[in-house]
């Protein structure tokens, strides 16, 4: 953030905190805090915190000088590997003081139960502004307070759904059996194609779906990486940005999307860290790619409703333009693939177990698969994000990058994007037992575009 532009050419923790707090009211999710049921016997209830201290959510921290990019991102490697406090609402702000070139920073950590990506950008437009000086907004009026169930009540609601799960869960099954194989991880194990065809007979028996299930297709099988295995809980993070006329260059060059380049972008990448590391498969990598499932009608809600897709990455491929090339057409068939799942898939196929069960066999299944092959090799993600300058408490935002999560399933690194203000912002996480250089990926981000950039000159002169 440049603090140039806010009142008094500064930004302090103070202009934070009544910055957020004029806007509480809209954006519900930083009131929202656990209320776990009793004995397990149902998932915790979302409830407006009745203790909600807004000073315990926003601090402040300073870097020692100089203050660079490098020692931006070894604090927020620190801050994001602290897990949150379950007992208060599921999130932190952290302005921090002290970079080079006299701006500031803004770290964000919200809990992913409570947003996704689109929902989280939702936020920022909720917090952000448009101009330097914030619209006069009214004051919003104090609402009235629900009653926080008791204990007896939430365990009564426990059992009651606790009795019912059988019949919602065997509702379920028909609908969703006939996609088992498609469920990132499932399709290589014996047997779950057979109980795939199965479920789709059953689907034109009861008419819950269309019953069709088409004839087998390859599997995408991750192979094996450095950074695939069991992750530690310490974080490596690291930062920086593309022009985006540049990557729009190459995308209106070659006829594909922005998502195809980035994807090609980051192919390029894992290639370069693969050779130097002399760890480089003769097979693609799987990425899991998240996708918005949100409907019109969902557009402001917060929480998640979000679905996943595979992907390869052809890191084995050499030539540039063959990679730029195999990535656009194996998107399009990655989105074939996955058109049939329900866009709610996620969501039914974790409400299948009760919830007592559920996370515990959650974290059983992360290790296990993080343990054994990997089912991914890593999580790309591209959130598109505002192309107008946003400022915060008057403070212009200069950049905005993602920090996202790993789990011993996806991987031991996430690449997220989000596009602003003309630019491409990537946040890079990783374990950081696995990928302790995790810099040299945005070294070699940058010289992926040169190399696209080229490809498309002299595509240009051929043409």
């Amino acid at each position: 953030l440049d603090p140039a532009t806010a009142p008094n050419q500064t930004l302090t923790l103070d202009d934070l905190r009544e910055h957020i707090g004029s806007r509480l009211h809209l954006a519900k999710p930083l009131r929202w805090r656990l209320l776990p049921v009793p004995l397990g016997l149902d998932h915790p209830y979302w409830i407006d915190d009745p203790e909600f201290d807004l000073e315990y959510h926003v601090r402040e921290i300073a870097l020692p000088a100089p203050g660079d990019e490098r020692q931006l991102a070894e604090q927020i490697s620190r801050l994001t590997a602290r897990p949150l406090d379950r007992r208060r609402p599921l999130w932190e702000a952290y302005l921090i003081h002290g970079l080079r070139g006299g701006t500031k920073a803004v770290y964000t950590k919200v809990h992913h139960s409570a947003i996704d990506g689109v929902s989280g950008a939702e936020l920022i437009g909720v917090l952000m502004d448009t101009t330097a000086e914030p619209p006069t907004r009214k004051p919003p009026k104090t609402p009235q307070k629900e009653p926080v169930p008791s204990g007896a009540e939430l365990a009564f609601n426990g059992v009651k759904r606790l009795a019912l799960h059988p019949v919602k869960a065997a509702l379920q099954v028909p609908k969703l059996l006939q996609h088992l194989d498609e469920v990132p991880g499932l399709g290589r194990y014996p047997g779950v194609g057979l109980l795939a065809k199965a479920g789709s007979v059953l689907n034109r028996v009861t008419r819950q779906g269309s019953g069709r299930h088409e004839a087998d297709r390859p599997r995408l099988v991750a192979p094996d990486t450095p950074f695939n295995g069991p992750i530690s809980p310490h974080r490596r993070f690291a930062y920086g940005s593309l022009p985006l006329d540049e990557v729009k260059h190459v995308k209106n060059t070659f006829g594909v999307t922005v998502n195809d380049v980035v994807m090609a972008l980051c192919a390029s990448v894992m290639r370069r860290w693969l050779v130097d590391h002399d760890a480089l498969p003769d097979q693609p990598l799987v990425t899991l790619v998240p996708l918005s499932v949100r409907t019109p009608e969902q557009a402001k809600d917060a929480g998640n409703q979000v679905s996943v897709m595979l992907a390869p990455l052809p890191t084995h491929l050499a030539d540039p333009a063959a990679r730029l090339a195999e990535v656009t057409t194996a998107m399009v068939a990655a989105k074939q693939r996955y058109q049939p799942l329900p866009a709610s898939w996620l969501v039914d196929f974790s409400g299948m177990l009760p919830a007592a069960l559920g996370g515990l066999a959650a974290r059983a299944t992360m290790k296990f698969l993080g343990a054994t092959a990997p089912v991914v090799n890593l999580v790309v993600s591209n959130v598109p994000g505002s192309q107008s300058p946003l400022y915060l408490a008057g403070a212009r935002l200069l950049a905005n990058y993602p920090v996202s999560a790993i789990t011993d399933a996806s991987g031991g690194l996430n690449i997220t994007v989000m596009s602003y203000d003309g630019k491409l912002d990537f946040g890079l996480v990783a374990c950081r037992e696995l990928i302790p250089d995790v810099w040299d990926l945005i070294d070699h981000l940058h010289d992926a575009l040169a190399e696209l950039t080229k490809l498309a000159a002299e595509h240009t002169r051929e043409a």
